[in-house]
């Protein structure tokens, strides 16, 4: 219990921090993507970078869940199910300010 525990934890750190590093290569490495930021009025390709953003750092919270309980292949799925909760208000707070596609993408990859 205590391993599957970690694992949920670690995942959920692994999750926070390599979206903050991403975040921050792309505020740094895309053009207008600084000042886009505050407001969200993020162009096309800026949309797309944020949805790959958020699939690769979910899926280094699942390799690092997995890595860790190795013995429950339930428990990346469980991390994957907290965040989702977690986001769902976020996206129910900016759904005006961005296409319905940008909301159903991280949906479709479950």
């Amino acid at each position: 219990m205590k391993r599957s525990i970690l694992a949920v934890v670690t995942g959920l750190v692994v999750w926070v921090l390599v979206v903050s590093l991403l975040n921050r290569g792309l505020r740094f490495g895309l053009a207008g993507y600084a000042v886009a930021e505050p407001t969200m009025t993020f162009t096309l390709g800026m949309k797309i970078a944020r949805l790959i953003l958020g699939a690769l750092s979910s899926l280094a919270a699942g390799a690092a869940t997995a890595a860790i309980a190795s013995s429950n292949p339930r428990l990346p799925w469980v991390v994957g199910a907290i965040l989702l909760v977690a986001f769902l208000p976020e996206h129910i707070l900016i759904w005006v300010k961005f296409p319905v596609w940008y909301h159903l993408v991280p949906l479709q990859l479950i």
